[in-house]
Parts: C-alpha cells; sequence; structure tokens
C-alpha cells in the first residue's frame, strides 16, 4: 500500500487523488456516470470543429500565412498533441471533474490550481460567448437570404449602432436549459449535430476539389511583408515587441503567427477532459475521446483548407465566411448554402459543450470550496450541476447580447496555452511524487514529452499580440486577490485531513 504524503501547508497544499475519488462518490455533489468513448470522441469533434474551420481559415490565409494556412493548422495540431497525449493520462488517472484544475491540484498545489480554473472560466466563458455570436450571425445571413432582416435594436447592431445580439443571447438560454436535463441527452443532440457538419466538411473537401486551381497555390508561403502602419505597439506579437524584428506578415514566421491565431480552431479537445466524472470506464474511454477526436479534426482541417485556398486566391477569401463565400466565387451558390446550414450546426454544438466544460470546472471549484459551496449541488433528478449551469449560462447570454467579441479570440487562446503548460507540468510532478497510481494510459517519454509540450505552448503563446497578454495578466491578477480574499479561507482543506489516503487505497477504481 502507498500513502500520499499530507497537504503542503499554505496555497501549494495539494488534494489526494484519493479524496478528489471519494469526492464523486456524494450523492449530493457527484455526477451521474453515462458516456462511453464514442460519446467522449463526438463532444471532443463536436467543439472542435466550429468557428476555426468556418471563420479563421480565410482570416489567417488572407492576412498572415497564404495557402501556408495549411501548414498554420499542422503546427498548431502538433502542439495540441503534445498536450493531449499529457490530458489522456491525467484524465484517465485522476477520473474527476475539473479538467487542468483538478489535475493541478493533486499535483501542484491548491493556488496554482484556482488560477488555472480561474483561467478556465475566462477561456469558456468568452470561447461559448464568441462562438454565441458567431452563431447569429450566420442565422442572421440565411435569414436574409429569405428576406428576412432582424432590426438593429435585436441583432447585435452595428459600430455606430449598437444593438442587443437576441438570437446570441436565445441560443446560449436554450442550451442551458439542455445541460440541465442531463448529459446524456446533451450527447444525443450533439450526436446528431456533428453528424450534420462532418458530412458538410466532407462536401467542401470533396466537391470543392472539382474548382481547385494550381494557380492559386503560388506562392505557397508569400515573401514576408511589413505589417503597415498602426499594427505595431500592443497590438504585434510579443515575440516582435520583445525582439528587434520588425513587425510583419507572412513568410515563414506568418505561418508560426497563423498557428498562434487558429489555435482557437482546436480548442476543446481539452473539455473532453471534464468529463471525467461522467464517463462509464474513464480509464479507457477517456485518451480515446481526447486523442481521437484531436486526430480527425486535424486531418479535416488540413484538408479544408488546401481546398478552399485551392478553390480561390487567398487574397480574394472572405474573412467573415471563406468557405460558403468560395463557393459563390466559383459560381456554385447551391453548395454556400449547404455549408451556411453545416456552420449554423457545428456553432451550435460548440456553443453547447464549451457551456458544458465550464460549468464542470465551477462545479469542481465550488464542491472544493473555493467557490461558495452552493453551486456544487446537483439535481436531484438529472444529476446535472444544474445551479453552476443556469448561473454561468445567464452570465454567457448577457456577455453574447450585449459586448462585440470581435478581438477576443487571442485572449481565448493564451488561457487555453496556459492551462496546456500546467497540465504537462502536472504530469511530470505527479510521475514523481505518485508513482504508485495506476495508469491505465501513460504519456510517452516523460519528462521529455511534456517538457516539448510547455516549449511548444510558450511559443504560441509569444506570437499572441502584446494586449492580449494585458488583458490575460489583469485577469489573473484579479484570480490572486479572489483566491487570497475567499478562497483560501473557505477551502476543504482545511477543514478535512484530505492528504492522507484511507487504508486499501492507491489510485482510482479501475
Amino acid at each position: 500500500m502507498s500513502t500520499s504524503s499530507p497537504p503542503r501547508p499554505g496555497p501549494f497544499r495539494t488534494k489526494s487523488v484519493e479524496q478528489s475519488i471519494r469526492d464523486t462518490e456524494d450523492p449530493e455533489h457527484g455526477l451521474k456516470r453515462e458516456l462511453s468513448a464514442l460519446d467522449l470522441t463526438v463532444f471532443g469533434v463536436g467543439v472542435i470543429i466550429g468557428t476555426g474551420i468556418f471563420v479563421l481559415t480565410g482570416t489567417v490565409a488572407r492576412n498572415t500565412a497564404g495557402p501556408a494556412v495549411a501548414l498554420s493548422f499542422v503546427v498548431s495540431g502538433i502542439v495540441c498533441g503534445l498536450a493531449a497525449l499529457c490530458y489522456a493520462e491525467f484524465s484517465s488517472t485522476v477520473p474527476v471533474a475539473g479538467s487542468a484544475y483538478t489535475f493541478a491540484y493533486t499535483s501542484i498545489g491548491e493556488l496554482p490550481a484556482w488560477i488555472i480554473g480561474w483561467d478556465l472560466i475566462l477561456e469558456l466563458a468568452l470561447g461559448a460567448a464568441v462562438v454565441a455570436v458567431g452563431w447569429s450571425g450566420y442565422v442572421q445571413s440565411l435569414l436574409s437570404s429569405a428576406d428576412i432582416t432582424l432590426p438593429n435594436a435585436i441583432n447585435g447592431g452595428t459600430d455606430a449602432d449598437w444593438g442587443f445580439n437576441l438570437p446570441a443571447a436565445l441560443l446560449v438560454l436554450l442550451l442551458t436549459a439542455i445541460l440541465v436535463f442531463g448529459v446524456k441527452l446533451s450527447s444525443r443532440l450533439t450526436a446528431l449535430i456533428v453528424a450534420i457538419k462532418v458530412a458538410v466538411v466532407l462536401i467542401v473537401i470533396f466537391a470543392g476539389l472539382f474548382f481547385v486551381k494550381a494557380d492559386n497555390y503560388t506562392p505557397f508561403i508569400p515573401p514576408k511583408q511589413p505589417s503597415g502602419a498602426g499594427t505595431g505597439g500592443l497590438k504585434q506579437p510579443l515575440i516582435e515587441w520583445l525582439t528587434p524584428f520588425e513587425p510583419s506578415t507572412f513568410g515563414v514566421m506568418g505561418i508560426f503567427f497563423g498557428a498562434a491565431t487558429v489555435f482557437f480552431a482546436f480548442i476543446g479537445f481539452d473539455i473532453v477532459a471534464s468529463a471525467a466524472e461522467e464517463t462509464r470506464r474513464p480509464q479507457r474511454d477517456l485518451p480515446i475521446g481526447i486523442l481521437g477526436s484531436l486526430g480527425i479534426c486535424t486531418v479535416l482541417y488540413v484538408a479544408v483548407s488546401i481546398v478552399v485556398t485551392g478553390m480561390q486566391n487567398y487574397t480574394e477569401l472572405s474573412i467573415s465566411a471563406p468557405l460558403s463565400d468560395a463557393f459563390k466565387a466559383v459560381g456554385h451558390g447551391g453548395w454556400a448554402w449547404v455549408v451556411n446550414i453545416g456552420a449554423v450546426a457545428g456553432l451550435t454544438s460548440v456553443t453547447m459543450i464549451m457551456l458544458l466544460g465550464q460549468s464542470r470546472v465551477f462545479f469542481a471549484m465550488s464542491r472544493d470550496g473555493l467557490i461558495p459551496r452552493f453551486f456544487s449541488e446537483t439535481h436531484p433528478k438529472y444529476r446535472t450541476p444544474y445551479r453552476s449551469t443556469i448561473a454561468l449560462g445567464l452570465v454567457v447570454a448577457g456577455v453574447a447580447g450585449v459586448i462585440p467579441l470581435k478581438q477576443l479570440a487571442e485572449l481565448v487562446n493564451i488561457g487555453t496555452l496556459f492551462a496546456f503548460i500546467v497540465v504537462a507540468i502536472g504530469v511530470i510532478i505527479l510521475r514523481r511524487t505518485r508513482p504508485d497510481l495506476p495508469r491505465s494510459f501513460r504519456t510517452p517519454l516523460v519528462p521529455w514529452l511534456p517538457i516539448a509540450s510547455v516549449l511548444a505552448c510558450l511559443w504560441l503563446m509569444i506570437n499572441l499580440p502584446v494586449e492580449t497578454w494585458w488583458r490575460f495578466l489583469v485577469w489573473m491578477v484579479l484570480g490572486f486577490v479572489l483566491y487570497f480574499g475567499y478562497s483560501r479561507r473557505h477551502s476543504r482543506l482545511d477543514d478535512e485531513p484530505t492528504g492522507v489516503a484511507p487504508p486499501g487505497a492507491t489510485g482510482p477504481p479501475a
């Protein structure tokens, strides 16, 4: 038998894996296990395929990387793949709600766990709001094709005439209600939506091949160009702000700048880990769901970006709807309509799964006392964290309705990359502190692969704009204030001897 050490005093005290597992057995604060490996893979594909493939492809190709946007997707896919291997080990070893927050709590300490949880709340809330606003735009585009135009007062307005984005807010509220009624209902709806949007993506790939022109790939990596006036300062990538490099686009560095942006397209596979506590066989199913969904989506992303930049010259690609507008450009508006339908379906599932992920992180933090325990009670019938789901759903609906979020995708990216770094470090630490834990999936080449993951994530982070770093630091400072003002004094580690494993406990149940 192996026994974990008592919790370290102060903000770096850890919560034992055994106590984390026992918390899931509390009938008032535990979740119902209903999900299979297929459900998790569908969840992963459902949240990954969304804004990135339907929107960011055109933005990055036109402004940053040209046809080499396909390589930007490859770079982001590799970075996510390294992180996914770390997530697979952690989530199968500690199958508890909370994703990176829970992993940090059992390996690094309470303060790092709080910070990463605080970071994930920002990431997923803003991500859900951004995608809901994008969904609203596609819906209004479809309505306009039927000569239906919503008034500015409820369609989000324009830069000169502000309006409440009612469609985006209503979508969030509807999906929040579905999540309250049970994760299995959510997974069935997601499966239907995923089938639709994967079919649309395949249509884009195979139908678009007939309209590809080789000339559009020349030059594949456009020559480096100055960024232009007004793009320096806080809007330039951090690496250019810290070094003597002149702000620029395209060229080889444009591929990496593009990778830092299209990284938003891959956000989601980590949300699969947040459903660990609702998985029937987490040791087997979680690695399949995480790695399977990421692999499928990376292949689809690269294929779509190659086809779209071959259909239309990168300098002419649409920024708002590159896939559908590429078909319009070659005289096939009918396919464009099909793509728009797929985009609406795709963004629906992305919004829902981001709402699911953030509610589970919030729930886990509340169960540990770092957020008021009121939010960790589960519904007596549906066994869902209904209080945290409803509270966060209302907040996201309000944000999606009133705030134009055009510039916030980078803020979501930096939060996710920071979470990946914490998880990679946590894998190394837990291997040293708890080698006795049964691990059904083991990250290969530890510590070298996690170290490579950390370095790759840092590289993408320093390619994000300076202003994104400032916003991120402000959010983190606010998190420190809340931790020392409330969370540290209300932590359950102050009330329970959670650091010592009970007799016979050596790790999570199989």
